[in-house]
């Protein structure tokens, strides 16, 4: 599979997303998003994969939006843009889809992440960062809202005030104050930060069932927007097709047999 402005390997258990414009500081452009959609998908149709991580080559993570790119979309009528929305049914935002993809996505963010960048370490499902690196929401500072689904992450990450505080001021953090406040789940030293985002999908190959963690990422997500009493039926509702399955019989004899369990693999290959 060929790419220009990515790059994508596959060593089971684990697909790499590599963001790789470095002299631009991997901004994205229109081309960039479609090839890291292309590669998303690709890494969810293949069996051999449990779990992606994403990064980037140089010393950023992501800017965000190339300037270009920006100043196209900044310059979109909002009549446009709403006859573009009402003819999709996909979720607004440049990374939405990722809370829907089934396998665990892990961002190793090993430079800045700033704007557009900090949106897909955020859709992401957790963040590994480098002690080097540093975020930056920017939004303000370019005349935009929290946009791409921010104003209901950040929330919910860090807090109303504080998400109120780094959309406003816009201010660079480095990457322990952001595990300070949730916005980083772990900190690695730099040149360690691949090998501990890839090791955590590695240990998830060994011992999670990845039926049921695509299941428990859906609900988690789903369950952010509902009332406890509907959560708990929906989950009680899901355990009873997993009780019984293939899975949860292996899961059980593995572990009477203190050996690794075997469980099925997601992919359409």
């Amino acid at each position: 599979m060929d790419f220009q402005d990515i790059e994508y390997r596959v060593n089971e258990p684990v697909a790499t997303i590599t963001l790789s414009r470095p002299d631009q500081l991997n901004s994205f452009t229109r081309h960039t998003l479609s090839e890291i959609r292309k590669a998303i998908n690709a890494a969810v149709a293949d069996r051999q994969v449990v779990g992606l991580v994403i990064t980037g080559n140089g010393r950023a993570f992501s800017a965000g939006l190339d300037m270009t790119t920006l100043a196209e979309v900044t310059g979109t009528s909002d009549s446009k843009a709403a006859s573009n929305e009402s003819q999709s049914n996909q979720l607004p935002g440049i990374f939405s889809y990722f809370l829907e993809v089934p396998k665990p996505i892990i961002a190793a963010v090993n430079g800045v992440a700033a704007g557009g960048g900090l949106i897909l370490a955020m859709m992401s499902d957790l963040r590994f960062a480098s002690t080097e690196a540093s975020v930056t929401t920017v939004f303000l500072k370019r005349g935009l809202i929290a946009e791409h689904g921010s104003s209901w992450l950040l929330p919910r990450m860090v807090g109303v005030s504080k998400a109120l505080d780094l959309l406003w001021m816009s201010d660079k953090i480095g990457a322990e104050e952001a595990k300070e406040i949730g916005l980083i789940d772990r900190l690695c030293e730099p040149d360690q930060l691949l090998a501990e985002a890839t090791a955590y999908i590695e240990k998830l190959a060994v011992t999670s069932a990845p039926k049921a963690i695509a299941a428990s990422k859906h609900l988690v997500y789903r369950h952010l927007g509902m009332e406890y009493t509907d959560a708990l039926r929906e989950a009680d509702g899901v355990q009873g097709d997993f009780v019984g399955a293939p899975d949860s019989i292996e899961g059980a004899k593995s572990f009477i047999e203190r050996r690794p369990p075997q469980f099925q693999r997601l992919g359409d290959d």
